[in-house]
């Protein structure tokens, strides 16, 4: 017989779609026996408040929190850590003595495999300007990569985060151009559906001998990663940061750790259905 859960977990953001951390989550929750559970909680930007309010009320131990609610959510917090004030998103809420913390934990999920590799990164590419280049952006400083480009095909976006983190900007149409030994693709370029073929980064463009780390992980091998393996360079697929700031998040909420191998496995085989 099931033990009833005594606590509640979950995901906000719109549209959820597909997302694996239920699976996730879930699967840790039983690898522990641990009487909780975690849902999806499909929430529209203008659903956020009362949403908020019910998390207080329910209550909610813990959320992850997805587009487009990173930023928007961090008003309805009680404290903000460094790392995210930093970042400037949340994506983990959890309680700190009745205190309502916002997180963020892309930006150890973005360096886990980083500071796995024995390689060391002097130059960095990052292709892209949304929430997720901030966690990126955001790690390369703590790894103390200081030389760090960034471009966007929406100019301005790059502009913005290039003063706020003090890295360099070049037009969308240099990419190729730029020196680096670490290219980062935060796009959602080569992601599974309409945008599957397509991919940010020319193969003529890798050139010399670095590492091509694509955010995307649905497919695992996208057409970036392809095309940086057939340049000769090393690739790191988006599931290490999923699998990393996922554990993270776990950790925050139970004090258990979900080996990372473990989650690689278990959303391989979801990703194989």
């Amino acid at each position: 017989m099931n033990a009833i859960p005594e606590k509640l977990y979950g995901i906000i953001g719109h549209p959820l779609g597909h997302t694996m951390s239920p699976a996730l989550h879930n699967s840790g929750f039983s690898m522990f026996s641990l009487p909780s559970v975690y849902m999806a909680f499909p929430t529209p930007p203008e659903k956020l408040a009362d949403f908020m309010t019910a998390f207080r009320t329910l209550p909610l131990y813990g959320a992850s929190v997805t587009i487009p609610h990173k930023e928007t959510v961090m008003e309805y917090v009680d404290r903000i850590t460094p790392r995210a004030t930093l970042v400037g998103a949340v994506n983990t809420l959890y309680w700190d003595n009745g205190v309502l913390v916002g997180d963020n934990t892309d930006v150890l999920g973005f360096m886990a495999p980083l500071i796995d590799s024995p390689a060391t990164y002097s130059r960095a590419l990052v292709l892209g300007a949304g929430g997720a280049a901030k966690a990126v952006l955001a790690g390369l400083k703590e790894l103390g990569v200081h030389n760090v480009t960034i471009c966007n095909r929406t100019a301005h976006r790059a502009a913005s985060l290039a003063v706020q983190f003090d890295v360099d900007c070049v037009d969308w149409d240099a990419r190729g151009i730029v020196e680096a030994d670490l290219v980062i693709n935060t796009t959602p370029m080569g992601m599974a559906g309409d945008h599957v073929d397509k991919t940010t980064f020319a193969e003529e463009m890798f050139t010399g001998k670095g590492t091509a780390y694509d955010l995307v992980y649905n497919p695992l091998e996208t057409v970036f990663l392809r095309t940086a393996k057939a340049a000769g360079w090393e690739t790191i697929d988006g599931l290490h940061m999923f699998a990393a700031q996922g554990a993270e998040q776990f950790r925050l909420w139970t004090g258990e750790n979900i080996p990372h191998d473990h989650i690689r496995n278990l959303v391989t085989d979801m990703l194989n259905l």
